[in-house]
């Protein structure tokens, strides 16, 4: 008899239990599930490190007086230059900056590969010129716009580290009044830099949040040693009724961004035309659409303007299914000696950070009787970004007293296992208690049987 009471009392407990181990695997399976995602949305997140600067001669002079924002991706992927964005928290002027003064800015940052077999560094170069609109009064901030350049990145690097230039003047402003002579230049060196240094590790997915529609672009022409830096703000629009074998749309429209425009040269005529393009990927032998516009006058030495209207952009996919559309290169006007070839071919330089747009295409009728009239969008050969590459040493280099240092560790990627048990063990645990429950479960209905 006290048996039988004795396995009924470890029955019912079972059963109880049986109840918690249910609900600990439902926590678990949550646990288990939800970890990813939050990872991967916190390995998206960009990084920003800001540094204040101690600035000497010129309209900027004293300490603090300019400090800015760097911001770079956590991940980039592999074969991707590292998109770094550069940003004036505050230029703070020491004296009043008349209105249609322009700024012009030079900075260098440090940014060194982490490979396998040692590091090498690099120093991309940020520069800018800024037209102030209104009048900067003494001890307020001249408005500047931010600027994106790509760090190149070693071959086989395992991580990008980025940081500024120690011990040695890194930014230069010259303001020059409008129809004046420049003032004196004003020099800056970097002061401690919070955090001390950004790193971004290379093969992962890719390009910070995918959302920027600032296209950063390297513009070269009509000469090979004619280069600008410039960004445009592009919108896509895309086709609703997109179908195989049917040429269709894309629209592009652009807009400047200020301080970053395109300018024409100074010499000669160039033609009013611009020649947008996009990427697609996705779809099996869609990889690009292009179009044909006009800008407005196009005047020696001045801004190019971007068309008012949207430019369609066209191609055709002989396949239904979904793609992936960024925007692409952009050429301006057309070569005088062929007359088809653009004279200004600006290239895309931050394609791995730029907004996505979703295309679908539709099922068709009949076949495609000639293929798309989509030029490549990689023909050019643009002059690379300037930049200064040496072996990092902890010797000076090149004479100039700059030391970089080898960094003491790669990217950090996380906790792993030390950070303690994860929803795994919750489902465990929990399959383990259901099971014994079933058992318990199983014995309580025998007795119960018996007994009636």
């Amino acid at each position: 008899m006290l048996k039988s009471v004795a396995r009924r009392r470890l029955a019912l407990k079972t059963s109880a239990l049986g109840l918690a181990g249910t609900l600990a695997l439902f926590v678990g399976s949550i646990v288990g599930l939800a970890t990813p995602a939050e990872a991967s949305t916190a390995a998206a997140v960009d990084k920003t490190m800001t540094i204040p600067f101690n600035c000497t001669g010129g309209p900027f002079a004293g300490a603090d007086t300019v400090q800015v924002k760097i911001t770079m991706p956590d991940n980039v992927a592999t074969g991707a230059s590292v998109p770094i964005k550069w940003e004036f928290v505050t230029a703070k002027a020491t004296q009043a900056l008349a209105a249609q003064s322009k700024i012009a800015i030079e900075a260098d940052l440090d940014v060194t590969g982490v490979s396998a077999t040692g590091t090498t560094g690099t120093e991309p170069v940020w520069d800018q010129e800024v037209t102030l609109s209104t009048q900067v009064p003494s001890g307020t901030s001249a408005s500047i716009p931010a600027k994106t350049v790509n760090g190149a990145l070693t071959t086989g690097a395992t991580s990008v580290v980025a940081k500024p230039l120690a011990s040695q003047a890194s930014l230069y402003l010259v303001v020059t009044p409008s129809g004046g002579t420049p003032l004196p230049e004003t020099s800056c060196t970097a002061g401690t830099a919070t955090p001390a240094s950004l790193t971004a590790t290379v093969g992962g997915t890719g390009g910070g949040t995918g959302t920027e529609d600032i296209v950063t672009y390297r513009c070269t022409g009509p000469g090979t040693a004619d280069t600008q830096n410039v960004q445009i703000k592009v919108e896509l629009t895309m086709p609703t009724t997109a179908k195989a074998n049917e040429q269709f749309s894309i629209g592009w429209k652009g807009t400047y961004v200020s301080g970053q425009e395109l300018k024409a040269p100074t010499t000669g005529t160039l033609s009013p035309k611009i020649f947008p393009y996009a990427t697609l990927t996705g779809i099996t032998n869609l990889t690009s659409a292009t179009g044909e516009g006009t800008t407005g006058t196009i005047t020696a030495g001045q801004i190019i303007p971007l068309p008012t209207t949207a430019v369609s952009m066209k191609t055709t996919s002989t396949s239904a299914g979904t793609a992936t559309v960024k925007p692409g290169n952009v050429n301006f006007g057309s070569n005088a000696a062929s007359g088809t070839d653009p004279a200004i071919r600006c290239e895309v330089q931050n394609a791995a950070n730029l907004k996505t747009y979703p295309l679908t295409v539709g099922a068709g009728t009949g076949t495609s009787t000639s293929p798309s009239p989509t030029p490549s969008n990689t023909s050019a050969s643009p002059k690379p970004t300037r930049t200064v590459t040496a072996t990092v040493t902890q010797t000076p280099v090149g004479g100039n007293g700059k030391v970089t240092k080898t960094p003491k560790g790669a990217a950090e990627t996380g906790g792993g296992g030390e950070l303690g048990p994860d929803g795994r063990m919750f489902v465990v645990t929990g399959s383990l208690i259901v099971l014994a429950a079933a058992v318990g479960g199983l014995v309580l209905r025998r007795r119960t049987a018996s007994r009636g």
